[in-house]
């Protein structure tokens, strides 16, 4: 992947990661668990596995507990932006 097609996609997953909200604090309240995930998606394209790292760093952070389906949701679309990154350039 080009630095550009990274850039973009990470740009594209932050933003979706905000505007996610699994607990409903506001989109500032992420950071640290949106920079985790994003650099997770670096390395994975399978939905589950990157669900798995979802649930596990926002659990973690906020000691609350997220359905996995919910992870998956979101996994899914993450690596839906991954490979539409790819594609552009």
């Amino acid at each position: 992947m080009s630095i550009l097609e990274n850039v973009k996609m990470n740009q594209a997953a932050v933003h979706l990661l905000e505007e996610w909200d699994p607990f409903h604090l506001g989109p500032d309240h992420y950071d640290t668990e949106t920079a985790d995930v994003v650099a997770a998606l670096q390395g994975i394209d399978d939905p589950s596995t990157l669900a798995k790292v979802v649930q596990e760093t926002y659990e973690h952070s906020f000691e609350q507990w997220i359905p996995f389906e919910d992870c998956v949701a979101i996994s899914y679309k993450l690596i839906a932006i991954k490979f539409e990154a790819k594609c552009i350039i």
